[in-house]
């Protein structure tokens, strides 16, 4: 058993963003010199940012942030495909459609890869990121351990100031003087939950009030001895003539670092495009994305998968989509609402993350957070109420960026990582 505080990935990748090669639907065309146009614009967005946070200020959309900023990619495909692999493909949300909110998506950018890493590696180990929750659960669990119940689904959750009743589909009950609920944003926005007593108002629009973002990747497998890529390369950005975001990025498994000899390339969609093809069968889906390779490589060069998959995030009843994010306009006292307790309920997970949220150490610091404040309740019997806002104003004034708000570090480090 791997303990997640000691032990490291075992099959880890370095992801090499200048190993990429670029294509549109007449095959490999050279545009990475609009990543070097795309960078001369996001230095300044992230300062603009910064000033709407630190000085208060209503915040603007992405779009409206990149324009003023001089990225206006309008109707070039390759300027699209660009913008794409540097916004959506992180946050999941395209800074055209649902406009996420300027300020607080660059802070995501400060808290996570300035103040820990800039580097960002794909995890290939197949033990899957449940070996962080197998090694926690190993300090405290035994094997078959009576208390941890597996596909046990959750109907309804009874709370109030002396304690909490949750009860299971298959008739069963669990009593406790507290409880964290560490269910998604998708899932609390699902209402397959009943809450008695009925949430209160304030608590109901902080779930409602966000975004959650559906991230799709989509694996092939072809023959080993048939692999048509360039295997130096890492990444394989497309521009679509018609479509914006339509399969446009693959990244290769069968190169040095990864799987070499295995074949595995896989292609990742997000938000509408994620949408479609989970309501697509696998065949369409499949047929679509081996016409953009047969465009990126020709006809001739690309057989047919030996292996196909991929998940549907926004179909699944545990999750309802992969990750949150913030809409425009969206003041930290909302978030905190999201995040407050009601009665002995407490909640947790990445969206309740004001610094890191979208990112799995963001779960990871919300329920340290929870875990220890109901522990220091218990010690001391003596219940500890997280702030909440009836009145929401429209902006968030800089002295409420805490850590009673969820704003425990400062976002305006950068540790020389900007240089």
């Amino acid at each position: 058993m791997v303990h997640p505080t000691s032990s490291s990935w075992e099959r880890t990748g370095y992801s090499d963003y200048s190993a990429i090669e670029t294509f549109n639907e007449t095959g490999a065309v050279n545009f990475t010199y609009l990543l070097d146009d795309f960078d001369e614009a996001y230095a300044p967005l992230e300062q603009d940012a910064g000033v709407l946070l630190s000085q208060n200020l209503q915040d603007r959309s992405v779009r409206a942030g990149l324009s003023l900023a001089g990225w206006k990619p309008k109707k070039n495909s390759a300027a699209q495909a660009v913008e794409w692999w540097v916004f959506d493909w992180e946050y999941a949300f395209s800074p055209v459609g649902v406009n996420p909110k300027l300020a607080r998506n660059f802070t995501l950018t400060n808290t996570t890869f300035y103040q820990f890493s800039d580097e960002n590696n794909y995890v290939f180990d197949q033990r899957g990121f449940n070996a962080f929750i197998k090694g926690e659960a190993s300090t405290f669990l035994t094997p078959n351990d009576s208390r941890l119940l597996l596909n046990t689904v959750v109907t309804n959750i009874t709370y109030s100031d002396d304690g909490v009743v949750v009860l299971n589909e298959d008739g069963s009950c669990i009593q406790a003087d507290y409880a964290i609920c560490t269910f998604s944003l998708g899932v609390l926005q699902s209402d397959d939950i009943a809450f008695e007593p009925e949430l209160p108002t304030w608590k109901k629009q902080g779930i409602e009030t966000f975004s959650m973002g559906t991230y799709t990747k989509i694996f092939l497998q072809f023959p080993p001895d048939q692999v048509f890529w360039n295997t130096s390369y890492q990444y394989f950005l497309y521009a679509d003539p018609n479509e914006r975001g339509y399969y446009p990025v693959f990244q290769s498994l069968d190169c040095e670092g990864f799987l070499p000899g295995s074949g595995i390339i896989f292609v990742t969609v997000v938000s509408d495009q994620s949408y479609v093809v989970e309501a697509q069968d696998d065949e369409t889906t499949k047929e679509q994305v081996l016409a953009v390779l047969r465009n990126m490589y020709g006809p001739e060069n690309v057989p047919e998968p030996i292996d196909f998959m991929y998940p549907r995030w926004s179909l699944e009843p545990w999750a309802y989509g992969s990750y949150s994010n913030w809409p425009p306009s969206t003041s930290l006292e909302m978030h905190q609402n999201l995040r407050a307790n009601v009665g002995r309920l407490y909640f947790a997970g990445e969206a309740t993350s004001a610094e890191y949220g979208g990112f799995l150490h963001g779960a990871w610091f919300e329920g340290q957070v929870v875990g220890q404040t109901i522990a220091g309740m218990i010690k001391d019997n003596n219940a500890t109420e997280a702030p909440h806002y009836e009145v929401l104003r429209g902006t968030t004034p800089v002295e409420a960026y805490n850590a009673a708000n969820g704003w425990p570090v400062t976002s305006f480090q950068t540790y020389g990582f900007e240089e």
